[in-house]
């Protein structure tokens, strides 16, 4: 797609994401390449809608001309049904982050699975993959899943309040990685014992679910902790992680790389990632310190 100044249009769906930086990560990166980029948030908790009105609003989206629309909490795999086709990785993860709607067709992709696995290899370098226990087993559960045994997680413990969904990705997630041991969370205090690495893929944490997602008392100071949640960064769970000695990585990293690869496929565009970096650590600076840069 070559540099234009006809409007381009954009769009984040999910609940309470008011706070949400995507908006603003698409648009400062749109203007640095000459375009017109307009970026929504559709708040399904400020328009008084949910899940079920997932087909409504994407017709809105196309009848309006917009290029894509991400896609997060509580719907990324409530919306694959509503699509013509997916990349083969969010297939195997049956969760989508990211929509193009081009020439009346709505793919679905997973951005999210690349930008944890980014986020974490930036600050948390050496992290011990040897045994990781994961909370969370939803579409953004999929995705950081999928990112540790990418990255070589010999071991990883799923768990959920949803005892059901935390088996079915743990079965998923042992399929695409035979290699790897990946098994549902029977007790939590035993398996966060065992764990080198804490994976928290809830939306526990963010302004409209406060909250910390396990006892702090099981924290201790040989295990990472990486969080999703980035609204707020600093969470209640990593101020309780690092209290108790835990190196830490904050959602900043996921909520920045994602969004990399969303711009690249709604525009066509390569996006600068260092300046997408800093504007993001620009944005939150009053926030709390990111330190995403490659050291």
């Amino acid at each position: 797609m070559t540099k234009q100044r006809d409007i381009m249009r954009a769009g984040l769906i999910g609940y309470g994401i008011q706070r949400s930086l995507t908006p603003a990560m698409h648009m400062q990166e749109g203007l640095a390449h000459g375009l017109d980029y307009s970026y929504e948030l559709i708040d399904l908790n400020e328009r008084k809608l949910g899940p079920d009105d997932l087909e409504n609003l994407i017709v809105e989206a196309e009848e309006r001309g917009f290029c894509g629309l991400n896609i997060t909490y509580p719907c990324k795999q409530k919306i694959l049904p509503l699509l013509t086709d997916v990349s083969d990785d969010a297939r195997k993860l049956g969760a989508v982050n990211t929509v193009v709607l081009r020439d009346g067709k709505r793919i679905g992709h997973n951005t999210d699975w690349w930008g944890f696995a980014q986020g974490l290899t930036r600050q948390l370098p050496d992290a011990d993959l040897t045994s990781v226990i994961q909370i969370g087993a939803g579409g953004a559960g999929a995705a950081t899943a999928f990112a540790v045994l990418e990255m070589g997680a010999k071991a990883l413990a799923i768990s959920d309040i949803d005892q059901t969904k935390s088996a079915e990705l743990a079965s998923l997630m042992a399929g695409l990685f035979p290699e790897a041991r990946v098994e549902p969370v029977r007790e939590l205090s035993t398996s966060v014992e065992r764990a080198t690495g804490l994976v928290h893929a809830t939306p526990m944490g963010m302004d409209k679910h406060p909250g910390i997602p396990l006892p702090a008392d099981l924290l201790r100071p040989s295990l990472w902790v990486a969080e999703i949640v980035y609204f707020p960064l600093d969470t209640a769970l990593l101020q309780a992680a690092r209290r108790r000695g835990c190196r830490v990585a904050n959602g900043g990293g996921m909520a920045v790389f994602q969004a990399v690869g969303a711009f690249s496929l709604f525009t066509g565009l390569e996006p600068d990632v260092s300046r997408m970096l800093g504007h993001f650590e620009m944005l939150t600076r009053g926030g709390g310190e990111v330190r995403l840069q490659s050291a």
